[in-house]
């Protein structure tokens, strides 16, 4: 028997959070696009600017930690079905904002509904305090992402 370390996927936190997060991931995408007809990275960006309007596609990235050209994707297909629109950037003339549209606000509020149910069903089995403690634990491994995505093995 090899006397190399084993993972352990019951307890390899990664692996639990990306199993967890594929799964609600794919569930919201099935159940959004059958009743809504986006999939769950429109939903991401339409709750993104419900929060935060008139900022650019790379501050969604920034926050959101998808790729730009899924970003770009999607706020495209949002920007044809009507949804978003983007405007030059007073500011800086070079950028693009994108705010939702009023059909963008209405699509949010009606998914809304659903995705606070479907964490309400997610979150059924534990007491209030036990959502405060696991809010704030993703809270604090969130904040630990960029320490850990800056580790590199050939220079530690």
């Amino acid at each position: 028997m090899s006397s190399a370390p084993q993972l352990d996927l019951a307890r390899y936190v990664p692996a639990l959070l990306n199993f967890l997060s594929n799964k609600l991931s794919s569930g919201a995408s099935q159940c959004y696009r059958k009743h809504f007809g986006i999939g769950v990275v429109e939903w991401r960006m339409l709750s993104m600017l419900a929060v935060e309007s008139g900022i650019t596609a790379n501050r969604i990235c920034q926050v959101i930690g998808l790729d730009k050209s899924a970003v770009s994707r999607s706020l495209q297909a949002l920007e044809v079905a009507g949804r978003v629109r983007t405007e030059v950037d007073p500011a800086d003339g070079r950028r693009y904002t994108v705010s939702l549209t009023e059909s963008g606000v209405q699509l949010y509020n009606r998914v809304l509904m659903v995705a606070l149910e479907r964490e309400r069903r997610l979150l059924s089995g534990l007491s209030s305090a036990e959502v405060d403690t696991l809010i704030n634990l993703l809270g604090r491994l969130n904040s630990q992402v960029s320490h850990v995505n800056d580790y590199d093995p050939e220079n530690p």
